[in-house]
């Protein structure tokens, strides 16, 4: 009897307490720009551990990236945004000046879990005067990709530097069996624009300052032109981007090509529809084992280098339920977070390296996450930890331009419009030489507003 009575007041409790968690529950709204069904199922499968943990439902929206910033400044200007918003870099700064994103709600979650467990260069592009627009979800780091076999038997150190891209250009450079380098040089490709600013900022030169527009150094821009111009030197003839130097990569054909770390389950054979052809086997793992990878990168100006980077943030919004929402962000950056980070791990990299118990927790685990389309398998077997290391190093000292100075969007637009293409293609070419493109660029660039 006193059994069934103890019985009783338990279930009743639990029933009270599952009450009180329901009754006091929030229905947030998310939206994500991860809108392919199966990562969509894994946003949905957090969304419920989320829920069964703390009684708030999420309702997992996607949106098209391309339409984001319409429909985030239309559902501000309407009083409807949704609690949270998975969002790109360049989103940050911005939406935090104009009121869509709440500072003050993304910098406590920072701070609750942390501020030291997080990538150094992934806070500072978000970083305000007073705390962070966003909080720093994951992102990737271009890559010079090369061939470290090569480079190890002729006694090559590695290309983390303009001189030693050169040193292994003079000595590998042997076309048509092997091209030094597939550099960009189809002016009308994002890639181009996106390869340039990576070589621009590892001589530590920008067309923006805190105040707009700011000329290009003649010395240092010169610098980058001729480093530029030995590249494409080095390259097959004709319009390249990313698809030529992937597949000259994937043959054996050439020793060095920029590319993003979208490359690294394709190169160990996991992608049916980009095999490696260096040899007869289109699932073998060789040319993994024979590359090695750089992300931070330097020229004679810029000593220290800098590592190009694309970073995606969880902001906070305005008009969100605020202590549920920063709730829901903690959980996706803590217990959530390698479910967040299997979404596309190889392009995902860590932002958040562990926990103050255990700090590089987080890194460890997600080198353990599988990658690939047709077969499956984690980059930590793939690859050796120096090079896990690289990969998740290019974060510490990330950068893009107008970022620290709060111009991103009119370095956006400077990059959007392929001036900078179109000029040092025109130089590659010898159609201008330096001085005179160094003119012309300052003088395009200074008309963009």
């Amino acid at each position: 009897m006193i059994f069934k009575k103890l019985t009783l007041l338990t279930s009743a409790a639990t029933v009270l307490a599952l009450s009180s968690m329901a009754a006091g529950a929030e229905n947030l709204r998310f939206w994500t720009t991860e809108e392919q069904p199966d990562r969509l199922a894994k946003q949905e499968a957090m969304a419920e551990a989320f829920e069964a943990k703390t009684g708030n439902t999420v309702e997992v929206i996607p949106v098209t990236e391309s339409e984001l910033g319409t429909r985030a400044t239309a559902a501000f200007a309407a009083g409807d945004l949704p609690d949270v918003i998975y969002h790109s870099l360049q989103y940050a700064l911005p939406w935090a000046e104009a009121g869509i994103l709440d500072m003050d709600a993304a910098t406590d979650v920072i701070e609750a879990l942390g501020a030291d467990t997080f990538a150094p260069g992934a806070l500072a592009m978000a970083a305000m005067d007073d705390g962070y627009a966003s909080v720093p979800a994951n992102g990737w780091t271009q890559m010079i990709v090369y061939r470290k076999d090569l480079f190890d038997a002729a006694g090559l150190a590695a290309p983390t530097s303009y001189a030693a891209v050169e040193a292994a250009i003079e000595k590998l450079h042997n076309p048509p069996e092997m091209y030094g380098f597939v550099a960009a040089t189809k002016v009308d490709e994002a890639f181009m624009s996106q390869v340039l600013e990576h070589v621009f900022l590892a001589n530590g030169v920008s067309p923006v300052d805190a105040d707009g527009f700011a000329p290009l150094d003649e010395a240092k821009t010169i610098e980058v032109l001729e480093f530029y111009k030995k590249i494409a030197n080095a390259s097959p003839p004709g319009d390249l981007y990313w698809d030529q130097a992937r597949t000259l990569y994937f043959s054996g054909n050439t020793a060095m090509v920029f590319w993003s770390p979208f490359i690294l389950d394709e190169l160990a054979g996991l992608r049916d529809s980009a095999p490696p052809t260096i040899n007869d086997d289109p699932t073998s793992t060789e040319l993994a084992s024979k590359t090695g990878i750089v992300t931070n990168f330097s020229g004679p100006s810029n000593p220290d280098g800098a590592a190009y980077a694309n970073i995606n943030y969880f902001g906070i919004t305005t008009d969100a339920s605020t202590d549920a929402a920063e709730e829901f962000v903690e959980f996706s950056m803590d217990e959530g977070y390698l479910e967040t980070l299997s979404i596309a791990p190889e392009g995902m990299f860590p932002t958040r390296r562990g926990t103050e118990e255990a700090p590089t927790y987080f890194i460890t685990e997600w080198a353990k996450l599988p990658v690939g389309v047709d077969r499956k398998a984690p980059l930590g077997d793939l690859y050796a930890q120096d090079m896990i290391d690289e990969i998740v190093g290019g974060l510490d000292v990330a950068q893009r331009w107008g970022v620290k100075e709060g111009q991103l969007g009119l370095a956006s637009k400077m990059n959007n419009s392929q001036v900078i293409n179109r000029i040092v293609r025109q130089f590659i070419d010898g159609d201008i030489d330096a001085k005179t493109a160094v003119a012309d660029l300052n003088a395009e660039l200074s008309a963009i507003e």
